[in-house]
């Protein structure tokens, strides 16, 4: 193994709010490293990273975008991800093969909606990370501020070890306060730094909050610890050292600051990277289930153990058909090879390999233990897959994605073009997790379903532009689901005799609720001599696909646990289609009598608004049926309004809210829950009569 190689890589992304400045920030890195002979500007639509037309001309990150840089001796692998909350699945994929994480803030507006989101994510993941005060220019700008609301809002101890020279107009750069040194810059573009002793000015404060930092470091380092204690000198190397087992261990998260619009900041913190954040040798080995025992195991990051990769991203092509994103937890992929798809148990051959640099590519021989590529032209992997050596076959735990929330009907200008529609939808829906096409025949109707009006959004202009299909759209519909309120037991049969072999299934299920946001689960507890063991497999199947079309409004049934209690078998007609069937019929008449109800998606909304505003704004969110959970200052006469509100009452409300606060007042939206729908609304939705 290459050891040496390993402990000089880095695999980091790049999260925070929209608009906190995350896209510049990853151009700067790639320009200080050499990776870009130019800035790219997000507002002039030239940033590397957000390479799509619809990213250029809204500037915003749509897509999580790949890619590689070398600073100094270290290897760094770089996902800019988005930070808007419809493409929330693009920073959750981004999450499940990182190492590292800086998650960007703004000075002026500290802790966003999407900050928790993204910090909740990393928090999933134990990723190790590192906070970036960014827009230390901006008029507002508090670093202390920020700093005290990392650990308030988010839980974390955040630790600075850095603070900054001057604010607002006057930041002219940071206190590195390991080294207690100054770090200013000579140029505009920050290339040329200039460092030196601090200034008499700041020396008191920066003394005050190296010690500060020290002690902090202390009690979760015994090592700093026992010199701390017993009042010793206290070298660099040493603080370097305690710092990074600390943030390895996910005891702190390191501070820094700068303003990456004005090319300050920016080389001290891909020192932090390299110095603080970990490597593939750093993290404990990623454990699978081995589907031959289903028994788990554990892969190292060497590349002398057997080949085990995760693929955590598709995205189509127009030369290469599809590019698989993958990380390589261990061993050795090679060009030319043949892998093992140990979810979809088929082959498939590695016919290049693909180092990403955003849109762009080079073409590589192999990726090792520890690596982050891509590979062209795979035909049945899709996101979530693992890819093994055959010999030695391993499945990594996939990645959950939310459901969609909203759903538009969409039909082609005319019938010829539906099939090419079809095409198209699918092959974006193949990108995309949260992206749903179900194409009714029977109704003459398509419905697309995403995480929110702008995700949507993207996917028809996508349509248009790449694919050439001009549909018409219809109003946004609410993707409503259904639940059951009591137990209830439920038999199945599906007996035909035909004259020769016939069909034989019969089971008895049990359907329970369970509490809201717990999914669907199956528990097997059938004995072996009423129903075969390989026979299970298909009643789950039954089960699953009755579910995707409750007994009210035809709406995907959840929060539900279904136990396969008894049944029996017929040793010579029982076959996998029967007992998928007698499923599917026992659990259509449970739901029947289970009490079922209709859930509706319920939003998380933040709105920041000047004072004056406050009543009018809390008034409307009430009269949505909206749930106040809060209101709290923020900068000088401005307050954040927390509430939670029915997505059906929400759409259209970023032009309401405008007009109500003459276009000051700001909101941001992201899902929170499912929860049961008022009878008298649910009464009208489904057409019944009081």
């Amino acid at each position: 193994m290459n050891e040496g190689k390993l402990e000089k890589t880095r695999n980091i992304g790049l999260a925070a709010h929209i608009d906190a400045g995350k896209t510049t920030t990853t151009e700067r890195i790639l320009y200080y490293t050499g990776r870009l002979y130019r800035i790219g500007e997000v507002d002039q639509g030239t940033a590397t990273m957000d390479w799509m037309v619809q990213e250029q001309e809204r500037g915003i990150t749509i897509t999580s975008a790949a890619t590689y840089c070398v600073w100094k001796d270290f290897a760094i692998n770089i996902i800019d991800t988005p930070g808007h909350v419809d493409f929330t699945s693009e920073v959750e994929r981004s999450m499940r093969v990182l190492d590292g994480l800086i998650v960007v803030f703004c000075a002026f507006g500290g802790v966003q909606p999407q900050s928790e989101t993204v910090w909740r994510q990393a928090d999933k993941y134990s990723i190790p990370r590192l906070a970036f005060v960014n827009k230390m220019d901006r008029i507002g700008a508090d670093y202390y501020r920020v700093v005290a609301s990392i650990e308030k809002q988010l839980g974390a101890k955040a630790i600075p070890i850095a603070i900054p020279i001057g604010k607002e107009s006057d930041f002219s750069g940071t206190i590195d306060l390991v080294t207690l040194e100054a770090i200013t810059y000579e140029d505009d573009l920050g290339v040329t730094m200039k460092t030196e002793p601090v200034p008499e000015s700041l020396k008191e404060k920066a003394e005050a909050w190296r010690a500060k930092m020290i002690a902090e470091i202390a009690n979760v380092d015994d090592e700093l610890a026992e010199k701390f204690l017993a009042d010793q000198e206290i070298s660099v190397d040493l603080i370097r050292a305690a710092l990074r087992r600390a943030v390895i261990s996910n005891k702190v998260v390191p501070v820094l600051c700068g303003t990456a619009l004005k090319n300050k900041g920016i080389q001290p913190l891909i020192d932090a990277v390299a110095s603080y954040l970990p490597s593939p040798l750093d993290i404990p080995p990623v454990e699978g289930l081995n589907p031959k025992t289903e028994e788990n195991e554990i892969r190292k990051s060497d590349e002398n153990e057997p080949l085990a990769a995760l693929a955590f991203k598709i995205a189509s092509d127009q030369f290469l058909d599809y590019i698989t994103f993958i990380r390589v937890y261990s061993g050795k992929l090679k060009k030319g090879s043949v892998v093992f798809n140990s979810n979809k148990r088929v082959r498939e051959r590695v016919n290049r390999i693909l180092r990403m640099h955003a849109n762009r590519r080079e073409d590589v021989e192999e990726l090792t233990a520890g690596e982050i590529g891509a590979i062209a032209g795979l035909k049945a992997t899709t996101t979530g897959d693992t890819l093994c050596a055959e010999h030695k076959q391993i499945v990594l735990e996939n990645i959950k994605f939310p459901e969609p929330v909203i759903s538009v009907a969409i039909e082609p200008h005319s019938q010829g073009e539906y099939q090419k529609m079809v095409e198209s939808l699918k092959k974006l829906a193949s990108e995309d997790p949260t992206f749903r096409a179900n194409f009714d025949q029977e109704m003459g109707q398509t419905i697309i379903s995403g995480m929110g009006e702008l995700h949507l959004e993207i996917i028809i202009d996508r349509l248009k532009r790449e694919f050439n299909i001009q549909g018409k759209v219809g109003k946004p519909m609410v993707a409503y689901k259904e639940t059951v309120t009591r137990s209830v037991e439920c038999e199945g049969k599906y007996i035909r005799q035909t004259g020769g072999k016939g069909m034989y299934g019969h089971v008895i299920l049990q359907i329970s609720p369970l509490p809201p946001s717990s999914g669907f689960h199956f528990e097997n507890e059938i004995r072996q001599n009423d129903v075969p063991k390989e026979f299970i497999s298909s009643i789950k199947d039954g089960v699953e696909e009755a579910l995707t079309s409750g007994v009210l409004g035809g709406y995907p049934v959840i929060d539900v646990k279904v136990v396969a209690k008894g049944g029996s078998s017929h040793e010579v007609d029982s076959n996998d289609l029967a007992y998928k069937i007698a499923a599917s019929k026992a659990c259509k008449d449970g739901l029947a009598r289970a009490g079922s109800i209709l859930k509706e998606p319920i939003m998380k909304v933040e709105i920041v608004t000047p004072d004056q505003y406050i009543g009018e704004i809390i008034q409307d969110l009430n009269s949505r049926r909206g749930k106040l959970l809060g209101a709290e200052p923020i900068v000088g006469n401005t307050q954040c309004v927390k509430a939670l509100a029915p997505l059906s009452e929400m759409f259209g409300y970023a032009t309401h809210l405008r007009n109500r606060s003459q276009g000051r007042a700001t909101y941001t939206m992201e899902y929170h829950s499912y929860q049961e729908l008022p009878t008298e609304i649910s009464r009208e939705l489904l057409g019944i009569s009081a």
